[in-house]
This record gives structure tokens, C-alpha cells and sequence, in this order.
């Protein structure tokens, strides 16, 4: 049976009405806010700085890419622990974090600088089918856990909780494959409306960080040097610093197959057109740049991947305009207080269908381009990459660098397609 795309809605350069556009770029917004949000708070940073940080590197994102690539950019969860680490080390002083993070900010951009003097062509020879569809499943599988944990599938858990998430995992489900007009093109911003008036109901809402919030105040930002406006640190180059480093190896291979993922989505080679040049740019100045006024490291969001990919909407304008509503709520108190009481059920039951849309565009992947599974080469490749990538597998080499989950897994694709020989394809004899 073919497999048959399905078109878009609207495409990377369409812009829809005011109006319409303006509740599509919500949704982005509602989609990246939990993660976005949850990464400072456990880095004891401020939130108001990674919103402002998520909204200004998405712009950075799309003027680098020349607007071509429907990307929105939120608080990397990959850097956490090393930044913890750094923090701890210094005595809570975050200026080993932050420096870190703006050094693999420009070490992104030195990379891209030697991806344009060599080329391209690798990418095709490195990541065929049979090992970007492995990796696209463990970028979304590899974040199931925190879907079902936030959703309150776990022992112990509060019954509302999970009334909350099967709620707005079903009205988003079925908004998204009964719907019409309108509704057809919002299925998760309407499904956390709906989800979040439950909780309300359910009396699981805490309105108190609303109440305690102002009305405007200024992102609470940091910058390397004193001053009478804002909280500062300094540029520090000692080894806390350089241990950060490393997890560039993992981030990258994860904006490779984020990439490839969109990619397959709307039916584009990002990769190739604008170029991994330029993503790698627009990903790591828009990282430095974070850094610099006191944000975690940023990188492109599956969540958002995922909301283009349910609802078939990949304009760039959406994406834009949600940037712009990001950078505007960083200075609401009140509002950006009102959004940070959804409870984590509602975005547990949404990121269900978010992180399933993404492994299963891993299998689209490798089903339109007919990969034979009767070819032994390709069944452990394919299984390899899943075990590792989601088995919790960890590389230790001496402390320097540790590979684990999307890195260690494309790392294992990648030699095992080198290495492994190719199969003539077998015809059974009569």
C-alpha cells in the first residue's frame, strides 16, 4: 500500500489572518511554556529571563535560517546537570554556568563555520533512512517518561491528576481528528483550555503565584558586569567551565535529528536548504545570546515539532508571532503567573500525542523509503539505536565526555551503517 502525505494546511511561507494566526501562535506558545519554564526553575534561574530568552533566540533562529525553517527555540533540558554542577562548584555563583553556556553558544557557530568549507554530502552517507527514523523515535520516545509522569501515570498518584490528563489527551484527540474549520487547526491550545478549566474544577489549580505576581515588571535579567539595573556575574574560563563543553556532541546530534524530523514533516530538507550552516548558527548565537543576559543554553523544541505536525500548520509567521508573544509575556507578571499554574497534568496528557506524533514520524521515515527489515544489516542497526538510545545506556570516557540517549544512539547508528556490510537481496529458491 502507498503511503500518501498529508499536505498542509499551510505551508512554511503562508501567513494565515490575523486573527486565526494569532490563536495558532498561542498554541506554539502553550506548547513550549511547561519545559521552557521548568528548566530555570530547576537551575534557580529566573523564568521571566528564559521566556525573554526563548522569544529572542527564536528571532535570532529565523533570520539566521533566512525565515525558511518553522523552529521555535526553548530552555534545553540537556545542559541541566552540568550547570548544576557548575553552580554548586562555585558556591552558587552561576558564572562558570552561564560562560559555559555562552562558550557552546560559539563553539555551535565554529562548528557551522566548518560544515560550510566542507560540505554536506556527508550527511546523506551518515544519516540514511535507516538510521535517521531510529533516531527520530528515540527524540520522542526518549521523552515518553516525562509525558507519563507529568500525566500522573505513577504509583501513588492523585486521581485528578489523571481524570485532568485523559481529559485533555482525549479532547485534544478527538478536536484534532473530528473537528472542522477553526477548531481543525487549534486541537492543543483548545485541549489545555479545556483540560486547565477541569483542573480548575477539580481544584488542583494554585492561583496564589497570580495573586503575589505585578502587573508589569522588567525580566529579571543577568549580565557579566556590575551594575545598578539588573543582577550580574562574571566571565569565568576555569575548568568548571570547560566541563560544560562536552555536551555539544549530544545537543548537536539532537538539533541533526530535530531537524530531520521537521524535515519529514512538511516535506522540506531543512538540512540541505538553508543549510545546517545556518541552523547551527541561528541555534547556537541564539544559545549565546541566552547565556549572555542569564538564560539556560536554548535548542529547537519537539513540542513544537509535534504541533506543527498534528496540525499541518508549518508558517513560519506562526512561529514568529509566538516568539513575539513570548518576549511580551517575559514583562506580564501577572499573566505569565496566570500560565504557570496549568498544572502539569495538562501538559502530561498533551505531551502524550506531542512526543507520539515524533517517534511515529520515525517510523514514517523508514516506511516511505521502504527499508527492508529482512536485511539483517538493517535490523540490528535499527534495534541497536532504539536499546541504547532508550535504555539509559552512558558512555563514560574518563569523566571528559559522557554520551548517553540521542547522541550515544546516533553515534551507534552512524558506525554501525559504516561498518556493517551490505546485503544482496535475497530471493528464496522454488
Amino acid at each position: 500500500m502507498a503511503v500518501h502525505k498529508r499536505s498542509l494546511i499551510l505551508d512554511v511561507e503562508d501567513k494565515p489572518a490575523l486573527g486565526t494566526g494569532l490563536f495558532l501562535s498561542l498554541q506554539h506558545v502553550f506548547a513550549m511554556f511547561g519545559a521552557t519554564i521548568l528548566v530555570p526553575i530547576l537551575l534557580g534561574l529566573p523564568v521571566s529571563v528564559a521566556l525573554l530568552a526563548s522569544g529572542v533566540g527564536t528571532i535570532i533562529y529565523q533570520i539566521a535560517t533566512k525565515a525558511k525553517v518553522p523552529v521555535y527555540l526553548g530552555s534545553s533540558f540537556a545542559y541541566i546537570a552540568a550547570m548544576q554542577i557548575a553552580i554548586e562548584q562555585m558556591g552558587g555563583d552561576i558564572s562558570a554556568a552561564q560562560t559555559g553556556i555562552v562558550l557552546v553558544g560559539l563553539t555551535y557557530i565554529l562548528i557551522a563555520g566548518l560544515v560550510k568549507v566542507i560540505g554536506t554530502s556527508w550527511i546523506d552517507r551518515l544519516l540514511p533512512p535507516i538510521v535517521i527514523g531510529p533516531m527520530i523515535m528515540v527524540i520522542g520516545l526518549g521523552l515518553a517518561s516525562n509525558a507519563v509522569q507529568n500525566a500522573g501515570f505513577v504509583e501513588d498518584s492523585d486521581w485528578r491528576n489523571i481524570v485532568v490528563a485523559i481529559a485533555t489527551f482525549l479532547i485534544t484527540a478527538f478536536i484534532n481528528t473530528k473537528a472542522t474549520g477553526f477548531f481543525k487547526i487549534i486541537p492543543f491550545l483548545t485541549g489545555i483550555i479545556a483540560g486547565y478549566l477541569i483542573a480548575v474544577v477539580l481544584g488542583i489549580v494554585d492561583f496564589n503565584p497570580v495573586l503575589e505576581a505585578k502587573w508589569l515588571a522588567l525580566p529579571e535579567i543577568y549580565l557579566p558586569f556590575e551594575n545598578s539595573t539588573f543582577n550580574s556575574y562574571q566571565f569565568y574560563f576555569g575548568p568548571e567551565t570547560w566541563a560544560i563543553l562536552p555536551i555539544v556532541l549530544v545537543t548537536i546530534a539532537e538539533h541533526i535529528g530535530d531537524h530531520t524530523v521537521l524535515g519529514k514533516i512538511v516535506d522540506r530538507p531543512f538540512l540541505k536548504n538553508p543549510g545546517l550552516t545556518r541552523t547551527l548558527i541561528g541555534d547556537g548565537a541564539a544559545t549565546a545570546v541566552s547565556a549572555f543576559f542569564g538564560g539556560p543554553a536554548n535548542t529547537t523544541y519537539g513540542e513544537n515539532t509535534g504541533v506543527i505536525g498534528m496540525t499541518r500548520v508549518a508558517s513560519v509567521s506562526v512561529i514568529r508571532n509566538a516568539a513575539f508573544i513570548a518576549i511580551g509575556l517575559s514583562f506580564l507578571g501577572k499573566f505569565t503567573a496566570l500560565i504557570s499554574t496549568i498544572p502539569n497534568a495538562v501538559l502530561g496528557g498533551m505531551s502524550i500525542l506531542l512526543y507520539g506524533v515524533i517517534a511515529s514520524n520515525g517510523l514514517k521515515v523508514m516506511i516511505e523509503d521502504k527499508v527492508d527489515f529482512n536485511q539483517s544489516r538493517n535490523l540490528i542497526i535499527a534495534s541497536s539505536m532504539l536499546v541504547v538510545g532508550l535504555g539509559g545506556a552512558v558512555l563514560d570516557f574518563a569523566g571528559i565526555v559522557t554520551l548517553s540517549g540521542t547522541a550515544l544512539s546516533a553515534i551507534t547508528g552512524v558506525i554501525l551503517n559504516l561498518i556493517l556490510p551490505r546485503e544482496e537481496p535475497f530471493e528464496a529458491e522454488i
